[in-house]
């Protein structure tokens, strides 16, 4: 897979299906994208050939599967065991440079793939698709410089920059205020088992975002037997060795299957997703916690999480520093919402793909919506919407707000569902399987 030959998400406008009665919906969901990106890094310097089954195929694991190969990892794709396209089979190779690895919207892959550069051979040159060149990435080029490695940003501590790489990194203690995303982490602390002596970070930031993502990397990294410690809060110390080859399986992605169990809330009715984990580390693990607050009854059985409700949706007030990426998801229930809902915690995905909490404040009072924009979160009021263009701002989880809010207000029209290609090429043809429960539309405009 490349980010030329995997299947795409249809383009262009789209009109939101509006339910006509309640849903009974089963479906399933690719799989995690925070999972795959992990685990293909690891598979790629890991000290033999790995599997990684049921992977997602999207933009931005694409993106980092062509950065891989960049830097000579051989990945090859073999027949598929987990119903969403092929598996893939990793090579690790010492890594070389003398390359250009675009991004592309990807922040994982920006986040991870800038401390490999760091351990290959040569100058690799990181770029991204011009929406994306925003994307804070200061922190870790400081983080790098300090491990000293090589970077040449010519002086605005974000992309496109140059790592001059020279086959290793020595290690040892690092801080960095990783408040931005927890991303930075993340990257170093995947790459981290290739230092000379291991790694010992240290976050200095106030607060850190989405701790279930950075837990989600320690998981990944024991399990292919590095050791992981937590001295003190904020504080991860990771020796040095050499991940162990292995298969590893990827969960289907628990934030991708937000929006479809809002959908119970939004039409009434009920939604279920099968291939629910019975633990995981992602943040998406939490809606069940979550919606229920909402009016939603949540029942699990077996591997299927189902979530019903009755199209009522409450108000009320979210803590989501945990989980920002569900926060657009609950933007949308909020605004169909009969009482005022506040979440916060979320300041973090104003850095996201766009501003995310302007940019759901600006969609939703285009549509009649009464919206507040705060420091580290929004405030959503009860109020008539209508229909209208909901811009996506290139940003997947915008799109896919948009068609939650289309399920009860007629004609919303997302200005570009292709979006969605970014981690979930299959949402408008799984969406539009909620017609088989009583819902009707889907049309491209």
């Amino acid at each position: 897979m490349s980010a030329s030959t995997y299947s795409p998400a249809p383009r262009g406008r789209w009109i939101a299906p509006r339910a006509a009665g309640a849903l009974n919906a089963r479906l399933r969901v690719p799989g995690s994208k925070s999972i795959t990106n992990r685990e293909l890094v690891l598979a790629a310097i890991a000290d033999g050939p790995g599997l990684v089954t049921a992977p997602l195929h999207s933009d931005d694991s694409a993106r980092m599967i062509d950065a891989l190969r960049a830097l000579g990892i051989g990945v090859a794709e073999q027949a598929g065991s987990g119903g969403f396209g092929p598996d893939l089979r990793i090579t690790p190779a010492r890594l070389s440079g003398g390359t250009t690895i675009d991004c592309g919207q990807a922040g994982t892959v920006m986040r991870f793939i800038a401390p490999l550069a760091g351990l290959a051979d040569g100058d690799v040159l990181i770029t991204a698709h011009e929406t994306a060149l925003h994307r804070p990435m200061g922190a870790m080029i400081r983080a790098l410089r300090d491990l000293g490695v090589d970077v040449e940003d010519h002086g605005s501590w974000s992309l496109p920059f140059t790592i001059r790489g020279r086959g290793h990194i020595r290690g040892g203690r690092v801080e960095i205020d990783a408040s931005a995303s927890s991303q930075f982490v993340s990257g170093l602390l995947l790459a981290a088992p290739r230092f000379d002596v291991g790694l010992h970070l240290v976050h200095t930031g106030e607060r850190l975002p989405s701790m279930p993502h950075i837990d989600m990397t320690v998981e990944a990294l024991t399990r292919r037997g590095i050791k992981v410690s937590r001295p003190g809060t904020g504080e991860w110390m990771v020796e040095a060795g050499v991940p162990r080859a292995r298969e590893t399986a990827i969960e289907p992605d628990l934030s991708n299957a937000a929006p479809f169990l809002a959908a119970a809330l939004v039409a009434g009715g009920e939604v279920s997703v099968a291939g629910w984990p019975a633990r995981s580390t992602q943040p998406g693990a939490l809606l069940p916690e979550l919606l229920s607050p909402l009016g939603a009854v949540v029942h699990r059985s077996g591997d299927v999480l189902t979530v019903r409700g009755t199209g009522r949706i409450h108000g009320g007030e979210f803590d989501l520093s945990a989980a920002g990426e569900l926060a657009p998801t609950f933007v949308g229930l909020a605004a169909l919402a009969d009482e005022p809902t506040t979440i916060t915690g979320i300041g973090h995905i104003r850095l996201h793909e766009t501003d995310r909490i302007a940019a759901l404040a600006g969609n939703l009072r285009a549509l009649g919506g009464e919206v507040e924009e705060l420091a580290d979160g929004i405030r959503i009021l009860p109020a008539a919407l209508h229909g209208g263009t909901w811009p996506a701002h290139h940003d997947h989880r915008m799109a896919t707000t948009g068609a939650l809010i289309g399920l009860r207000v007629p004609d919303v029209e997302i200005d570009e569902i292709g979006t969605t290609a970014k981690t979930l090429p299959e949402f408008t043809q799984l969406w539009e399987r909620l017609p088989d429960g009583g819902a009707t539309g889907g049309a491209t405009a």
